[in-house]
């Protein structure tokens, strides 16, 4: 019996839109990152982006348990003495919900070359409204 391991011309993508009200920002970005590795379907393949697209929209309304919302900083480094800067989560949630979603999710993906193949099938809107009707999305719920 022979291992199966999936081509990149073989892989039937699909398209998901999911909502992110009232959902923890943690387990969202969980398993965001598990469809857009590929690891729901059963022909996924570690060293091949067999992964799917996610449009999540409604970013704007997801929520941190706990006091993480007060306490919890996003940081950029410029690489220049003097550079570090912190944004706290509730300023980053009110002015671009977006970057801190997309952010997390990044975070749980591959830190090489797919994992930055696969952060580009990642669409994230801030409200109900997104463009891509046209890919005919289906929904995903998600647990917790």
């Amino acid at each position: 019996m022979k291992t199966y391991m999936a081509k990149p011309r073989e892989v039937a993508r699909e398209w998901y839109v999911i909502d992110a009200d009232g959902q923890p920002l943690g387990r969202l970005a969980s398993e965001v990152a598990r469809i857009l590795r590929g690891k729901h379907k059963p022909q996924f393949t570690p060293h091949v982006d067999t992964g799917d697209f996610v449009v999540i929209v409604n970013a704007e309304k997801v929520i941190l348990t706990g006091g993480k919302v007060d306490k919890k900083e996003y940081q950029t480094y410029s690489g220049y003495p003097g550079g570090l800067k912190s944004i706290p989560y509730r300023k980053l949630l009110a002015e671009k919900p977006e970057r801190a979603v997309l952010k997390a999710v990044k975070g749980m993906l591959p830190h090489n070359r797919l994992g930055r193949q696969q952060i580009k099938k990642l669409k994230v809107y801030r409200g109900p409204d997104h463009p891509h009707e046209a890919q005919q999305p289906k929904k995903w719920e998600v647990q917790g």
